[in-house]
């Protein structure tokens, strides 16, 4: 295939990019190269929101053909959150087909290079930023994500995760040289001489299996790491959440066949509802590495069963929030009551577990007991979703039935401090709407134990009371080591305090936010400079993004001459 896009392109309109990439990832600095708000994105032209929303609706009731050898059938059957039937049909694959033809261009992609495979990995990155707002309204009726959060984190904020794990794939795959000359001097003797040639060869084919709630956000890191490291990538969506990734191998295809290289190097593998094909992916012997993330059970199946490919899951975890004072009362309510109610608390870092003292904490506004505390965050929810249309704006919709099974069964769990309500979207009618309960439990009983030490996914958080302040700290170990955490957070003005929740999150490997009252939340991070996930705990056995998340995607290979 003729080269429509040259490496002498490539490289001008990308290593500058690149560069600040690696520059950000070195100083944790803020940058992102993806704007957050909508109307950076061709305001009247062909990359704004009315084109947007023009190129999705033209998507609906259509068949996504993608030219993969292999195709066998066409399936689809997604319906939104916002209950629009998508209508939009993908490839099924004939496995023994479609995987030895994705195997046949690695060796020209090996051949490329680190920055060549870097540079192509930021034009398809650069062309779905260009349709963000097509993307936006994808990740919006497959995940329930209101608008603005499908627009941003579905977006920009994936598109910089993306770009991040192709930042720190090169930097792994550079750290040796290409090249050496090796001299051992013998004495009088002439000295040995060898030059030795240094290649990062990829592993095989990654697969990339997606999930419902941030199919991109949570897709693109395992993608682009692997495919910058030269291996071929076979993406696996959640039948649920196909759209957004489908358009996004859909533009890899196209690019890698501009570029030169075999498009087949990325592919989609859709399944037929109730076929279940993640299981026999995972095992076959062609998938070398795996991405994951969902929930806990099929995580660690994979970590058990897939014993052929390097395993990278995020699971799930308890997170916690320990209030022990507050330096300012009302700016930490605000901030927790925000971080309960974004998308429905739908978010693998989204707090559950609030320990409290039994005895109330100290405040700026002075003493406040238990119940206070509770009552006053409780109110806070509901001065912040009282206006359903700025509710529906942060809320989106419930993903899936389980998620509307286990908010209607937290009210039968303890004392419920807030109710759950139903709230209707006057643009979705079919869309469920439900805001955060809030259920009070006692830290010293073993029946309340057992509801509060289980993760309740969705918009269901347990005010826990506890003893004493020691006691939290117990118990925030605990959690972390039993059933792990992608984030923590803690308020308290007290030093002492402050040092042994921080040396719970050093010893335990969880990531920690301490007293957040402005616009940062404990269930956001952003790339570039924050961790998601450790890694360190059973909430996950990777982080989004490090050098221990590319590193083992490739192995380097060394060829030695007689100089």
């Amino acid at each position: 295939m003729a080269a429509e896009l040259t490496t002498h392109q490539l490289i001008a309109a990308h290593r500058p990019t690149l560069d600040q990439a690696l520059e950000a990832i070195r100083t944790r600095a803020y940058w992102s190269p993806h704007p957050e708000h909508p109307k950076a994105y061709g305001e009247g032209g062909s990359l704004d929101m009315a084109a947007g929303k023009a190129a999705f609706d033209a998507l609906l009731g259509t068949r996504l053909d993608l030219g993969q050898p292999g195709t066998d059938d066409f399936v689809g059957g997604e319906v939104s959150p916002y209950g629009i039937e998508l209508g939009v049909e993908y490839p099924h694959a004939d496995l023994d087909v479609l995987l030895p033809a994705m195997k046949a261009g690695q060796k020209a992609w090996r051949d490329a290079g680190a920055e060549i495979r870097a540079v192509v990995c930021l034009e398809i990155l650069k062309r779905i930023s260009d349709r963000t707002h097509e993307f936006a309204h994808a990740v919006m009726h497959t995940s329930g994500q209101a608008f603005m959060m499908a627009f941003q984190a579905g977006g920009p904020h994936a598109q910089d995760r993306g770009l991040e794990a192709v930042a720190y794939a090169y930097v792994e795959q550079v750290r040796t040289p290409d090249t050496a000359e090796w001299t051992k001097p013998q004495g009088k003797r002439d000295p040995l001489a060898l030059t030795k040639q240094f290649t990062p060869v990829p592993r095989g084919i990654g697969l990339v299996i997606g999930c419902n709630t941030f199919p991109t956000w949570n897709g693109y890191p395992g993608l682009f790491a692997s495919l910058a490291t030269g291996n071929a990538v076979l993406v696996k969506p959640h039948p649920r959440a196909v759209l957004p990734l489908a358009l996004t191998v859909q533009v890899a295809r196209d690019v890698l066949g501009e570029a030169g290289f075999d498009p087949n190097l990325v592919a989609l593998a859709a399944e037929r509802p109730g076929e279940g094909i993640a299981k026999t992916l995972a095992t076959r012997p062609e998938i070398r590495i795996i991405d994951y993330t969902g929930s806990t059970e099929f995580g660690d199946w994979l970590e058990a069963n897939a014993r052929q490919a390097q395993v990278y899951t995020e699971k799930a975890g308890v997170n916690t929030v320990l209030v022990e004072s507050a330096g300012d009362y009302k700016g930490m309510l605000s901030n927790l009551a925000f971080s309960l109610s974004l998308y429905s608390g739908q978010m693998c870092t989204t707090p559950q577990n609030l320990l409290i003292p039994r005895d109330g904490i100290r405040t700026d506004e002075g003493p406040k007991t238990f119940d206070e505390v509770v009552s006053d965050l409780a109110r806070s929810v509901d001065g912040l979703l009282g206006d359903d249309a700025r509710a529906n704006a942060l809320l989106g919709a419930i993903v899936n039935p389980d998620v509307k099974a286990r908010v209607e069964a937290a009210a039968g769990l303890g004392e419920v401090a807030l109710a759950s309500r139903e709230i209707v979207n006057p643009e979705f009618p079919g869309a469920v709407v439900r805001t955060p309960v809030v259920v009070k439990l006692d830290g010293a009983k073993p029946d309340d134990e057992a509801a509060y030490m289980s993760e309740c996914f969705g918009p269901v958080s347990f005010a826990v009371a506890v003893d004493s302040a020691a006691d939290a700290v117990e118990l925030l170990r605990r959690t972390i080591r039993e059933k792990g955490a992608m984030t923590v957070g803690a308020y308290t003005t007290d030093e002492e305090v402050e040092q042994a929740v921080q040396e719970v999150c050093l010893e335990e490997a969880a990531q920690l936010s301490l007293n957040l009252v402005g616009g940062v939340y404990v269930n956001q991070t952003a790339a570039f400079s924050d961790f998601h996930g450790s890694g360190g705990n059973p909430a996950a056995n990777s982080a989004l993004c490090d050098g221990a998340f590319v590193a083992n995607r490739f192995r380097v290979v060394e060829v030695r001459r007689e100089a």
